[in-house]
Order: C-alpha cells, then structure tokens, then sequence
C-alpha cells in the first residue's frame, strides 16, 4: 500500500467520523430543542375584543386576561412545566395558548392521539388547579391556515379534530371548570378543523398572524372591516362567544380596536337575513341521506353522443342572461324537454343586453336589475311539466375572476341567491333549487340558508389542478369526494354532483368511474350524477391545454350500469 493509499483512506476516515459526530450533535440539540419548555407569560396575541351572535353567552372582560403561552413536548418534564406555570398571574383571567411540538418529521397531532402527551396535559391541568382565577386553555392554534409553520399545520382536518377532542376531554376530566378554546385563525377553510360542539366552550380568532401573512392561497384583505367581518362570518356555524386576538405589530391592534365595532355593527345588520337561516343545530350536521332508488343519470353533452343513452333522465343546460333575452335559452330549453328529460339548469347571472366588464352582477340581482330577464326565465319553467334543478351563480367560492360573482363578498353573493331563488311570488313545484359551490375550501361561507336551498352541488373532476398535466396523478373520485362531502356537513341537504368528469385513456377512464360508481352507491345522501362530456373552457387555463373529460359511449354505459346493477 503506497502513501497515497494510505492518505486517501485517512481523509474518508476522518470526514465519515465528522460526519458520525456532527449527526449525534444534530440529535441531541434537536432533542434539547424540543424538550425545553418555553412559557411566554405576556404573549404578543394580546385579546383586543370579543363578539357573541347570542349575547348571554358573552366572555366578559375578555380585553383584561392575560394570554400565556407554553410551549411542550414529549420529554419535557413534570418539574419543568410546573415552575413555568407558577408565573401566571393569580389576579387575573388566564387565556393560554399550549403549543405541542416534537422532531423533525414527526406528525404531531397522530402522536396526541396515540396518548403521547397524556401526561404532559394532566401536570398542567394539575399545576392550574389551585388558581381561582378563570382558566381558558387554547391548544395548537391556526391550524387551518397552509403553512408549516408550526408542526400541526398542513395536516388532516379529521386528525387535526380527532386530537382536538382528546385535548378536550381528557383536560375537562383534570380541570372541570376550565374553559377550551379552538383557535383557528379565521383564515378561508376553518371550519374544515371543527372539532364539535361538545369539546368547545370559546372560538379565539387571530387577525394577522404570522400564519396568515405567510399564506399565499388567497388574497391578503387590507380593509380592516371587510377582514374582521370574514372572520366572524367564516365562525358563524359554531354558536359560541368568539375571542379577538391581535399580534405583536401595534398598528393591527390599534386598527383592530377602532373597526372592530364597525365590523360587529355591519354583521348584526344581516342577521335576520343571513345568520338567522342557520339552524340551532347546524355545526353537528352532514348532508342528508334521502335517496331510496337508483339516483339519476345526467349529462352535458353538446355534441349529442351520450344523450341517447336509455339510461340519461337529465341534460344540463348552462345559460347566461342573454341567453334569456334573446331566445336561446328557450329553444334549448324546449329541445332538451322535447326529448322527455329533466334539467339542471345553471344560471350565469352576466352578459345581459347592457353588461359591461367589471359590474356588480351581485348587486343588480339584489337591486332588481335582472328582474325581467328572471321573470321571462320562471315564466318558461312554469309552463314544463319536467323537473328543473335550477342553479344559480356557480362555483363562487373558487378565489378568481373567470365569473364576476366569484371573489365577491359572500354575504353580498348569499343576499343575491336569496333574490333569485325567491323571485315571483309562487314557488313552482316542479322546480328543485340546488346551491353549486366547486366544494372546495371555505365554501360555506357562501352558503345562503336552508330554506332557498333543496340541494348542494359539487364538481367533481379527474385532473383539477392546473400544475398536474400527467392522468395517472389525478386523485380519485372517492378521495375528493371525502373532501368536498366533509366540507359540506354544515349544509343539510342532499347531494347533486351537477359535473363531473376524467381524462385520460380508456383504461384509466373506466377505472376512475368504477371508483366513482362505488361512491355513488354507497353514498345515499347522493341524489343525481351529471357527466361532463366536453372540454373545459381554453381561457380558463393559460398556457396549458384544457383537460377534455369527453368519453366513449361503451364507457359511459359501462358506469351506467354499474350504478343501476345496485
């Protein structure tokens, strides 16, 4: 072995004993890095005000509580967070704010409910228990918000909920008079992350967290108003006193304090018209289960290859005003009637004769603008003896501008569904009124009440994602169905999937509709399933193609039959 040998084999040796080393020091800092406990006695979210849809259940003085936070994790010891707590105040109310955090990669919420931090959660419920002061306990908060900055963000809602309950309940076995607060940040999609009910007693609200200002999924609001206002809205299921938290940057407190009664005063002025459509029991709701036989087969199918088929009972018919006002709207009405079937009939409430880009279509329904136009509309669907599921103003939750009812203030959308579904003064029998959000995040802040409401639709389609191009990555129908159906148990109503729709080969085609068949069938609360045979509109998807669900006629009945055989 010459010396050269013997120097290259001494180098590998000593940068693999570095790196042996460097990995055990990563190890034990990471571990000293969660297992200290950090108490933050004065915490930067200092509560600035409070709000209650029923008054009686208030949380007085709420603006004089301090709010600590304390910080755990699995090895932190008993002795540890019992010298951290003896420095909460005694005088006063203590909101706190328990964070759980572990290691890299742990998924600490499946950790929670596996029973890891039992015994973390009783040493502080035991070390609060001789405080005569009121105890509010908030655990892991802002979790709906899709950001990683805390370990227990950008997890399942289900599991986020199913640790939530143990927190919950195992803390109001050790403390029974503490008070548990779920702290989303008011962000679009919190209420995904409602854990029930039963295992709440306070909602906190954060306005302009480091969470939030991180997000990018949705527009930042810069109106003070317009910002608490959608957070009170998005809460407005869960019938409990909500908790104004603001954050370390004084100029948001200080604005926080002044809009806040604008913001209250603005939402009271829309209770007897929005929030008093809630039922008292709608935050332990889901849709209902209601269908008996076979549910109903429909298409969109313009080009006339599905149509046809002995299975199809309901054709659907996209229109705008013009439509209306010029005609097409009844011949195509007529035409689809002719041939024996129901319509879903979607209503895009724009292009009118006098439309012009950039007006309120919202605000003209709700002024009476479009009200001869809606009245020729009922006149045609008084004069059918077919069903007619009328939807009206789509997928208004998706946060773009393809439609000019979509990013529009929801209280402004639920006032103008109001209008159209109770225009003229008798209801028609043969027509069913179906509220047709995408389904996805934060749709039922746009939910308009139960009682202008006989369905909910969604949309459903293999390859939604503008960043996915490859079918084989697409999800399948019963996973997004999961998600849009539990976005939904706040509206109880049945199902219609008013589109739906795959691409991709044959083969994977009939695949994904097998899955989508089984879906069907064991989901009850699903009435109806309209396929979309066509390709999405080019304008909505830039510089790529749009996906075309179009599909043989043998796959078509292929799905047809599975769904009838049951």
């Amino acid at each position: 072995m010459n010396n050269r040998t013997v120097f290259y084999i001494l180098i590998i040796f000593f940068v693999a004993f570095a790196a042996l080393v460097g990995f055990e020091y990563f190890k034990s800092s990471s571990a000293r890095s969660v297992s200290n406990t950090e108490i933050k006695k004065d915490f930067a979210e200092p509560i600035i005000g409070s709000y209650a849809h029923d008054t009686t259940a208030s949380v007085k003085d709420a603006i004089n509580f301090q709010h600590s936070a304390i910080t755990i994790a699995e090895q932190t010891s008993d002795e540890v967070i019992q010298q951290a707590l003896t420095a909460l105040a005694s005088t006063k109310p203590n909101l706190i704010t328990i964070k759980t955090v572990g290691a890299n990669q742990e998924n600490i919420l499946q950790k929670f409910v596996d029973g890891n931090f039992d015994a973390k959660i009783k040493t502080i419920c035991t070390s609060l228990a001789e405080i005569q002061q009121p105890i509010y306990l908030r655990w892991n908060p802002e979790m709906e918000v899709p950001v990683t900055l805390y370990p227990w963000q950008f997890q399942s809602s289900a599991l986020y909920a199913e640790a939530f309950r143990r927190f919950a309940k195992l803390t109001k076995q050790l403390l029974p008079n503490a008070q548990i607060v779920w702290g989303p940040a008011g962000y679009p999609g919190a209420e995904e992350y409602w854990p029930g009910n039963d295992v709440v007693d306070v909602i906190s609200l954060t306005v302009n967290s480091k969470s939030e200002l991180q997000a990018t999924g949705y527009p930042h609001t810069k109106d003070m108003t317009v910002l608490l206002k959608r957070k009170i809205h998005r809460v407005r299921f869960m019938n409990k006193p909500i908790l104004i938290l603001g954050t370390e940057d004084t100029n948001t407190n200080n604005l926080v304090k002044e809009f806040l009664p604008v913001a209250i005063n603005e939402t009271e002025r829309e209770q007897a018209t929005i929030y008093a459509t809630i039922a008292p029991d709608s935050a332990i709701s889901t849709p209902v289960a209601t269908r008996t036989a076979n549910p109903v087969i429909g298409v969109y199918d313009p080009k006339q290859l599905l149509l046809t088929a002995e299975p199809v009972k309901v054709e659907h018919l996209f229109i705008d005003l013009g439509n209306v006002e010029d005609g097409l709207f009844l011949k195509e009405f007529t035409a689809i009637t002719a041939r024996k079937h129901d319509v879903i009939l979607t209503v895009e409430p724009w292009k009118d004769k006098s439309y012009k880009k950039g007006d309120n279509v919202l605000l003209n329904t709700i002024n009476g603008k479009y009200d001869s136009i809606f009245k020729k509309l009922y006149s045609v669907l008084s004069n059918s003896k077919q069903t007619v599921y009328l939807r009206f103003a789509h997928e208004m939750e998706i946060p773009i501008e393809r439609y000019p009812w979509q990013s529009q203030d929801p209280v402004v959308y639920s006032k103008a569904f109001r209008h159209f579904m109770n225009y003229g003064s008798v209801r028609l029998k043969n027509v069913k009124r179906i509220w047709g959000p995408a389904g996805d995040r934060g749709s039922v802040e746009w939910w308009p009440g139960g009682d202008v409401v006989d369905y909910i639709s969604v949309a459903i389609y293999g390859l939604p994602d503008k960043n996915i191009t490859d079918p084989q990555k697409q999800e399948s129908f019963s996973t997004i169905y999961a998600r849009k159906h539990h976005r939904m148990r706040f509206a109880h109503k049945p199902i219609f999937v008013t589109e739906f729709g795959v691409k991709g080969p044959e083969d994977l085609q009939m695949k994904w509709l097998d899955d989508a068949a089984n879906v069907i069938n064991n989901h009850k609360e699903i009435i109806g399933a309209c396929y979309f045979n066509l390709a999405d509109n080019p304008k909505a998807w830039g510089q790529i193609a749009a996906p075309d669900w179009s599909i043989n006629r043998n796959t078509f009945i292929s799905f047809t039959k599975e769904i009838n055989a049951k």
